[in-house]
């Protein structure tokens, strides 16, 4: 029999070009209305115990093609383990997968994917835990809800917000990481970061993309994170209902959670270039930066994006607009779609696993910190006035 392969579900992702007893031509949707695409998440039935080749031809034209040379495609069973498939090359535009079903039904994906259910169920356990609010900051282009879960009633406002590129689904792994160790009840971290600070956490800011299965953008095909600086209601009103609410509560602190497609490392990328650069914001980002570096071995500061001249800062994006907006600390955190060079994982490559262990460390390094942010609250305002 030939494979039945499919993707019409949240999430999904795949064209089929042609089909055989053991093998498939795929292509790889772009996003709607938009130019990106490199998300793919489908299932393959029909082939339990036969080796299978299937070949993605439209690589060569993705939005980061340089993500596909030593990556390995995303292989699960039960939708909950997902392992990486060791015979995944990458040649002449062509990405080719090759495995032996151990089943009649497996599913492959670009990384482990983070669904709209899996995030309902996230979002409703958590806001039923004492000490949580919940509250919606707004709607979607297609009417979701824009979630956001209050946590601590300390007197240091944080942000944390992720999937702003839907296909980056780490990043939700991350924050699911996140609020896991903030509503521990027993973890010492959690309690003192609980006492001295307010977290707002926006676990999904695209979820429109999220359930279309989008690489990059919303639903009318806009990149959410370049639209800091002007959002519209009609264009990126995730963007807009977000910004509206840290306007009303400024962030001293913020984190802005993503995946790279070429780069095998985790890195943070800043706000080097904003116009009103402080000596109090470089000191800080790069206090936060070196202190996770010590804390965990999933972390480095070798590897990363170029920095921006002095005044050329891209004041689209969200960490530069908020540095900039607030004159708060604020950060981009990526993490890899294939593994971490440094540490690496044969069966799973980068992970979800491994994404929520490294969003506990990112708290440890917040609690680290601490001290020196809550002592520079003051500052912002009177180091700018005098820039």
């Amino acid at each position: 029999m030939p494979l039945t392969i499919s993707s019409s579900f949240d999430s999904g992702n795949i064209r089929v070009v042609s089909v055989s007893d053991n093998g498939a031509e795929l292509e790889i949707a772009a996003d709607h209305m938009s130019d990106f695409y490199q998300w793919f998440h489908f299932r393959v039935a029909g082939a339990g115990g036969r080796e299978v080749t299937l070949r993605i031809t439209n690589c060569a034209g993705a939005a980061y093609p340089d993500g596909w040379p030593g990556y390995r495609a995303c292989l699960s069973l039960d939708r909950e383990d997902w392992v990486r498939v060791p015979d995944t090359s990458y040649a002449d535009g062509v990405l080719t997968i090759r495995f032996t079903p151990e089943t009649d039904i497996v599913w492959l994906a670009y990384f482990a994917p983070y669904s709209m259910e899996r995030h309902h169920d996230l979002v409703s356990s958590v806001a039923a835990l004492p000490g949580v609010g919940y509250r919606s900051l707004g709607k979607s282009l297609d009417g979701q809800d824009i979630d956001c879960l209050t946590i601590g009633e300390g007197g240091t406002t944080v942000w944390l917000y992720a999937r702003q590129h839907p296909g980056e689904t780490m990043a939700e792994w991350w924050m699911e990481g996140a609020l896991e160790k903030l509503t521990d009840p027993d973890d010492p971290v959690a309690r003192v970061l609980r006492s001295e600070c307010t977290f707002h956490v926006v676990p999904n800011m695209n979820p429109d993309g999220s359930r279309r299965g989008h690489l990059r953008t919303n639903a009318v095909g806009v990149n959410l994170n370049r639209e800091w600086h002007a959002p519209s209601a009609e264009k990126s009103p995730e963007v807009l209902c977000v910004r509206d609410a840290m306007d009303a509560d400024p962030p001293a602190f913020a984190m802005d959670v993503h995946g790279d497609e070429a780069i095998p490392a985790n890195f943070l990328a800043g706000f080097e270039g904003i116009p009103s650069l402080t000596e109090r914001q470089s000191e800080l980002f790069k206090l936060f930066s070196s202190t996770l570096e010590r804390l965990s071995p999933d972390f480095q500061t070798r590897q990363g994006y170029e920095i921006p001249a002095p005044g050329q800062a891209n004041m689209s994006m969200s960490t530069t607009q908020l540095a900039e907006r607030y004159g708060c600390v604020s950060m981009t955190l990526e993490m890899p779609f294939k593994d971490n060079g440094d540490l690496p994982d044969e069966l799973y490559g980068w992970s979800p696993e491994r994404s929520k262990y490294l969003a506990a460390s990112c708290l440890d390094a917040l609690h680290a910190i601490l001290p020196e942010l809550s002592a520079a609250k003051a500052a912002p305002a009177l180091e700018r006035e005098t820039a």
